[in-house]
């Protein structure tokens, strides 16, 4: 019976083929989409969350979390800040998009910090170069943007429609990819004394609950985000992804139906007498209809395990060319297998029911 199966998938191999690409086409389409958005968004929030900091402190009513928050909180609340109990430091930043012809996406995210507070919070140290000042149109990159973008110290790189000078990298990498000075970013945007947000750490003994009420007594009207919850709110911070994303799967499940139903109908034709001499030598109508069914779980896997490579393959060539992050995890190619493969038994459904329904005497003359 498996001979007789896989014998007839490599009888038609340009057939087979096509139809192997067609459900690898859409196993591509859910694991790149899928992973494109997950891994970009995650990758954001560890990046965010590295910065040192239990808490960032917000003006009241930031919405989102997409750098287009503008500068509203008085750089004099630090000091308020520190003085509450349980506060062991406070970091004052502001944090923008800009545009950015050779981003993805056409905008960046970039930090305005006074580096040596920073640094000390985030545990950032200087690879190369030197630290931004705390004026001047200078700027540093992490090594991983470095490598990407194929930068070197004394680069200049566009922000605001002007060059900004790259004088360092750093590492690890936290929060945005690019710094400028806190002070620049301030005037550029009208936000002289002013900042974004400002990240908080706790000091040993007390807890992030305890010291955020303490926050909340003092500040009533900002907002207080535990930076252990970025992941969370990142991935919910647009609405409709998770609707795109089931719709983007459902397109995927129904490419992968029609072209193994396309495929097995085709099959069926064609060998028309070929089940006419196998129902005439005794095999039974289910007997029949579980060859065709085996035929399409066989080219429904292949696929699979061809989308999945294909989309390794492209992970890995556009990790080396951009900042992009794919995130491929095992549910997701889970949900990946079982899409193709239910697409696969119910393409091959109707193709199976009409090859089982066949009369032996007309199928045994067919031309």
């Amino acid at each position: 019976m498996n001979s007789l199966v896989l014998s007839n998938v490599v009888s038609r191999p340009a057939r087979a083929l096509a139809s192997v690409i067609g459900i690898a086409l859409g196993v591509l389409l859910i694991l790149f989409t899928v992973g494109l958005s997950n891994g970009t968004m995650r990758e954001r929030a560890r990046r965010e969350a590295n910065v040192g900091a239990d808490l960032i402190l917000r003006a009241s009513g930031a919405f989102g979390l997409s750098g287009s928050e503008s500068f509203r909180l008085p750089i004099s609340m630090a000091q308020e800040l520190r003085k509450i109990e349980g506060v062991k430091a406070v970091v004052p930043i502001g944090q923008i998009s800009v545009s950015a012809e050779d981003s993805n996406v056409g905008s960046r995210l970039i930090d305005g910090i006074n580096f040596d507070e920073y640094a000390a919070m985030a545990g950032l140290k200087v690879i190369e170069g030197r630290a931004i000042g705390s004026v001047g149109d200078e700027a540093m990159i992490d090594t991983g943007f470095q490598k990407q973008k194929k930068l070197k110290v004394g680069d200049t790189m566009q922000i605001w429609e002007r060059p900004f000078k790259i004088v360092g990298t750093y590492e690890p990498a936290a929060g945005a990819r690019v710094k400028v000075p806190l002070t620049t970013m301030q005037e550029q945007l009208g936000g002289e004394n002013k900042c974004t947000s400002f990240l908080i750490s706790i000091a040993e003994g007390w807890t992030l609950e305890q010291v955020a009420e303490k926050i909340n007594e003092k500040f009533p009207n900002s907002q207080l985000i535990p930076t252990k919850d970025l992941e969370e709110l990142y991935l919910n911070s647009i609405p409709q992804l998770d609707v795109f994303l089931d719709v983007v799967i459902g397109i995927a499940g129904v490419i992968s139906t029609l072209v193994i139903l396309l495929t097995m109908y085709t099959t069926v034709t064609e060998r028309t007498r070929q089940i006419g001499i196998l129902k005439s030598l005794g095999m039974s109508k289910m007997g029949i209809a579980w060859i065709i069914t085996q035929e399409a779980l066989l080219i429904s896997i292949a696929g699979v395990l061809v989308g999945i490579a294909s989309t390794y393959a492209l992970r890995f060539v556009l990790t080396k060319v951009t900042t992009l992050e794919i995130e491929i995890s095992l549910w997701l190619m889970a949900i990946t297998f079982i899409t193709a493969v239910l697409g696969g038994i119910v393409g091959a459904l109707y193709p199976a029911l009409k090859a089982a329904s066949l009369d032996p005497v007309e199928s045994l003359s067919y031309e």
